[in-house]
């Protein structure tokens, strides 16, 4: 085997390596969220946990990338640890349908059916197939089952390019001889360990593995070795994906490592005392595409048969090593480790987001309710915490969607991300003004002043406006209700003049002495204060509405509504007007 031959074999890896990326990242655009939705719903069912581990783990292609994905549930609590651990041993089962998909390169024989079913007919196909998608569509599904296609059809055509530069070392006695060092088990092991370190992918270890033994040199007792420092190798990755993470996260990764460790230490020890003892003729078994497969199978449903009965010890050794500390923070479901599956990642955000706008919506209520009642402390300072918490939230989402944006992402998660970072900032000044309503209440309190009959009456009127379009925007913004925003508009403008009128008769009351000059700022910085909530409800509602349109031209929107004779917008307004009326 000359240089050439060399770097012919680099170029196959190179091009496996690149397939595989391919259609990985195409799988998890359109698999993440419903992995997501599966994931979250798994019961105490242990083998339940392991199929659907397996199952999510043959899509996606790659044991590392469920388990990066486990712990980032972990982290952010969808999961809790029990729940995760058969879903990381059936991920490192899941991991074998590469291994399968790549042994089809061994079929042969003259016959359709076989001929059919041969990589050599079937990949050329689709590879035509998806460049054909990719050029004329523009639907983010149909290309992403495109590049699927063509990502397999490279990581095929990659496993050839392996499989042929390796061609001229059958029957190489020195290439054999080489091989014979790697059938010391702790060797084996460290190749293995490395190959996937550099990889990183079991996946693409494991293929060319595959692509190395189809030259016939490899034996079973040099494979097996190999085979398992390949998932040892493969929780590499695991491990620095658990950085940053809680203490559950962090067990969840020791988990899995330890899982692979005592399993390779298991079978590799029972194997060795059966060959000393029995001589068994498979350790001299030629291995090929589908031995390979097999073996890496079997090894893979062995260790996860005999170690899942002992989750509860699993569990214990891990928090040994991370033994219990203060809680964490609530914002660790923002896991960079979702970034790699923007899906996911995005839908978190919206549950944040969700969480915030309720919470800025209650502040209002709270605060508009001790307004009503009198001032008490409690109820204030439980306000200035709701909007100190929805400051932060803002402050967590703004970073995250910011390093989110970044990343490819379907249209519908884009859309999804601008309407978002559109409508943080408003949640959070509406939390701000709940602050401010709490300050007037304060005054009044410190001041011993009250409001005349007549001011306490209008403001009863604002009151049950400003509560119907913060709950309308709310339930509009949380099921993202295109029907339900277009009706915030109207009562939005009945509010603005509300606000003129209650201004009006605060003049007129001052005029007739009364209301005192005093009384007359607050209650103005009162009506302002809701005047502005909804002001930032408008906001919101147009927001969803445009998004929904494609669109952000939220003022040019507003401008064309107001100057319209939409019959819908008429007839809202003046059902709110005459609703909310103050004379």
């Amino acid at each position: 085997m000359d240089i050439f031959a060399v770097i012919t074999f680099l170029g196959g890896v190179a091009l496996f390596l690149f397939g595989m990326h391919v259609m990985g990242e195409a799988i998890g655009r359109e698999a993440g969220g419903r992995m997501k939705s599966v994931l979250e719903n798994l019961t105490a069912n242990r083998f339940k946990g392991l199929l659907l581990g397996t199952a999510v783990t043959a899509v996606v292609q790659s044991s590392a990338a469920t388990c990066v994905m486990v712990l980032g549930f972990v982290n952010s609590g969808i999961m809790s640890l029990s729940s995760s651990i058969p879903v990381i041993m059936g991920a490192n089962i899941g991991t074998c349908a590469t291994a399968w998909l790549l042994s089809l390169n061994s079929i042969s024989g003259q016959s359709f059916i076989l001929r059919l079913i041969n990589p050599d007919c079937f990949v050329p196909v689709l590879a035509v197939v998806g460049a054909f998608i990719t050029m004329f569509t523009k639907s983010d599904r149909k290309r992403d089952a495109a590049l699927i296609m063509l990502g397999f059809a490279v990581l095929m055509q990659g496993m050839d390019v392996m499989s042929d530069a390796m061609s001229p070392l059958t029957g190489s006695e020195r290439f054999a001889g080489l091989l014979t060092v790697f059938s010391n088990p702790f060797i084996g092991v460290l190749i293995g360990f490395v190959i996937t370190c550099i990889t990183q992918s079991s996946s693409a270890s494991i293929g060319i593995l595959q692509a190395v033994s189809a030259v016939g040199a490899i034996r079973f007792n040099t494979a097996l070795p190999i085979i398992l420092g390949i998932n040892i190798g493969a929780m590499v990755i695991v491990q620095l994906s658990a950085v940053g993470g809680n203490k559950d996260a962090h067990r969840a990764a020791a988990i899995a490592l330890i899982y692979n460790i005592i399993g390779a230490v298991v079978v590799q020890a029972v194997w060795s005392c059966a060959n000393v003892l029995f001589h068994p003729t498979l350790g001299d078994y030629q291995m090929g595409y589908v031995s390979v497969a097999v073996a890496h199978t079997v090894y893979k449903i062995l260790i996860s048969v005999l170690l899942l009965p002992f989750s509860k010890q699993l569990i214990a050794l891990s928090k040994v090593f991370f033994k219990d500390g203060p809680e964490d923070e609530k914002f660790s479901m923002l896991d960079d480790r979702f970034m790699s599956t923007p899906t996911i990642a995005v839908r978190l955000c919206t549950e944040l987001t969700g969480e915030m706008a309720m919470m800025a919506r209650d502040s209002i209520f709270q605060a508009m309710d001790m307004n009503q009642r009198g001032y008490d402390e409690s109820t204030a300072r439980a306000v200035s915490e709701a909007e100190s918490m929805v400051d932060t939230y803002e402050d967590k989402l703004g970073t995250y969607m910011a390093k989110l944006s970044g990343r490819s992402m379907t249209l519908s998660d884009s859309s999804e991300m601008a309407r978002l970072l559109h409508c943080i900032s408003d949640f959070e000044r509406i939390s701000d003004h709940a602050v401010n309503i709490c300050a007037v209440s304060r005054e009044m309190y410190e001041k011993n002043i009250r409001f005349s009959d007549e001011a306490q009456s209008e403001l009863l009127v604002m009151y049950d406006a400003v509560r119907e379009i913060l709950s309308m925007t709310t339930d509009a913004f949380l099921n993202n209700d295109v029907t339900l925003a277009k009706q915030v508009e109207p009562l939005e403008q009945v509010i603005d003049q509300l606000k003129n009128r209650m201004r009006d008769n605060h003049v007129r009351r001052l005029q007739g002495g009364s209301c005192t000059t005093l009384l007359g700022f607050v209650f103005t910085d009162l009506v302002t204060c809701f005047e502005r909530v909804a002001d930032h409800c408008s906001n919101v509602a147009i927001c969803v509405i445009q998004i929904s349109n494609s669109s952000l031209d939220t003022h040019g929107y507003v401008l064309d509504l107001k100057n319209s004779r939409d019959a819908e917008y008429q007839t809202l307004y003046a059902q709110y007007k005459q609703k909310y009326l103050v004379v």
